[in-house]
């Protein structure tokens, strides 16, 4: 069966899934929002396969999420950075993880959470508000199109 290519979809959601759809690519952006920038230090933190890794982070240079550099410490190797289009899928990182710490615990997960670094206090759970500053849920918000 032929994959289906979601680049021409109407949605924006598809679209975006065909760039950062399958769990290696966002561990990958993961990853290098935590300071990973090597091809050794994300196979040794995803414990990922060489071929995977490497089509993914192709797949994320040609998407524009990552770009390479030269290493910074002179050597021939080169670092993988996030560009600014990466930095969007920040939030949804930040989404997930407060939903998957919510939803998707295990029993003996070490218990982390994300502190802003200024003040050392935990980050407020994300949520869509309204522009009067409403929270709002599935059920207060609709497509429309824009004329």
């Amino acid at each position: 069966m032929n994959r289906k290519h979601l680049t021409q979809a109407e949605c924006p959601v598809a679209r975006s899934l065909e760039a950062v759809g399958d769990w290696w690519s966002l561990l990958i952006v993961r990853d290098a929002f935590f300071g990973k920038r090597r091809f050794g230090e994300f196979l040794s933190s995803l414990g990922v396969a060489r071929n995977i890794l490497t089509t993914r982070l192709k797949k994320l240079v040609a998407h524009g999420i990552l770009e390479t550099i030269p290493a910074s410490d002179g050597s021939a190797y080169k670092e993988y950075v996030l560009t600014e289009k990466a930095k969007g899928l920040y939030l949804v990182l930040i989404a997930l993880r407060q939903w998957g710490q919510g939803c998707m615990t295990n029993d003996g997960d070490q218990e982390m959470t994300l502190v802003d670094r200024r003040t050392r206090t935990p980050i407020q759970p994300l949520a869509l508000r309204s522009a009067d500053g409403r929270e709002l849920g599935p059920e207060d918000v609709e497509l429309v199109a824009v004329q």
